[in-house]
């Protein structure tokens, strides 16, 4: 049985935005773990669509839209379809980049083509790895409005591109642990916390803070910290301490097989 659930009875806090942890749920509990949501993520939208929507006029003009989370593809989606348009009929001469597994198979499931996918998922490696010369380029980044690195756009303007940064999503944190993780949490019965994002890892020592006072960290004492990836690694060190292990791939995938390897 320990050979076909690796996880039999760990007790594994997954902390994506709530509408966003079926997929690492199922994995988890199809290996015999114990799921516990944590949702350290509010998604919603930016004070204004202005921006945006600007740039979405005259989306045909640009030679890339680069996507760094499915959020941002969730918006711009749904922002085209008010006026009965979809990434999915974008010219071909408008090309689309993902960083990430996920972001890529939302973008198909809409059936927009995904021209460029980074080998590792992350927004270094897009860099590195890009098809072609950035300079000249006419780019489009929708991006959430307060939190996110500046990397990719400074990378690609540092490289001769023009870009349009656009917000296309706030996220923000909510207001207080669930009552059934709180008292996981409370009572020493967690396993292994995963942490998809830096903001994710941010917001969940926030909330634990609130709940717990300023000993808050010793309740982690024996839980696994696992991180997505190497920008998530940083944010978790930063506000917990430590990583006990990174995912690799960088992916959904990478956080269950991470968990595996942990031997927990």
């Amino acid at each position: 049985m320990k050979e076909q659930q690796p996880l039999l009875d760990k007790t594994i806090v997954v902390t994506r935005a709530q509408d966003q942890s079926s997929e690492i749920r199922k994995q988890l509990l199809a290996l015999g773990a114990r799921v516990c949501d944590l949702p350290a993520l509010v998604i919603g939208p930016p004070k204004t669509w202005g921006p945006l929507d600007e740039a979405l006029e005259e989306i045909d003009d640009f030679h890339w839209i680069i996507f760094s989370s499915a959020n941002g593809v969730d918006a711009v989606e749904k922002r085209l379809n008010i006026s009965n348009r979809s990434l999915s009929n974008t010219k071909k001469s408008t090309k689309i980049a993902a960083v990430g597994k996920k972001t890529a198979n939302y973008l198909d499931k809409l059936g927009a083509k995904v021209d460029f996918i980074p080998s590792d998922f992350v927004a270094d490696s897009l860099v590195e790895n890009f098809p072609i010369s950035g300079f000249g380029l006419n780019i489009l980044l929708p991006r959430v409005e307060t939190g996110g690195r500046t990397f990719l756009s400074n990378a690609f303007k540092s490289a001769g591109a023009k870009v349009t940064e656009v917000a296309a999503y706030e996220s923000s944190c909510p207001e207080s642990l669930p009552s059934a993780t709180k008292m996981k949490v409370k009572n020493n019965e967690l396993d292994a916390i995963l942490f998809s994002s830096g903001k994710t890892s941010q917001n969940s020592a926030k909330l634990l803070s609130r709940a717990f006072g300023s000993q808050w960290l010793e309740k982690l004492n024996n839980v696994k910290i696992v991180s997505i990836g190497p920008q998530t690694s940083l944010s978790c060190k930063k506000y917990f301490g430590r990583v006990d292990k990174e995912a690799n791939p960088h992916s959904v995938e990478g956080l269950v097989s991470a968990c595996i390897d942990l031997d927990l």
